[in-house]
């Protein structure tokens, strides 16, 4: 089922998200997942928007937050606050990830308009 595939890689592009950079999430997984995701039939231009998509959701979020500690050195704001402003923005792409997730053809369709 493919659509219990990209839940299930999703969820660990997330994990890995959030305790790597982006750099090395896509040097260490995407030989790894690029096999797979063909082999599913899964269309690679639509995995690879979802993988970035789920990247930037897993820099944004804590324990590692890469993204949180930068906003929070640059704006010499406590940490806390920087996670209490970005929240309901995290809530709202997590959102858009899973619909993007059920509905692909959000993603293809508009692809296929331009090439």
């Amino acid at each position: 089922n493919r659509l219990l595939l990209m839940i299930i890689l999703m969820i660990l592009v997330f994990a890995v998200g959030t305790a790597l950079d982006l750099a090395p999430t896509v040097l260490i997984l995407t030989p790894v997942l690029m096999p797979l995701v063909k082999a599913a039939g899964i269309d690679p231009y639509y995995f690879g928007i979802m993988f970035m998509m789920n990247n930037a959701i897993g820099l944004i979020t804590p324990p590692v937050g890469t993204v949180l500690n930068v906003v929070s050195s640059v704006a010499r704001v406590n940490l806390d606050t920087v996670i209490k402003g970005m929240f309901p923005f995290l809530v709202a792409e997590t959102l858009v990830m899973f619909l993007l997730v059920a509905f692909p053809q959000l993603v293809t369709i508009p692809a296929r308009w331009f090439y």
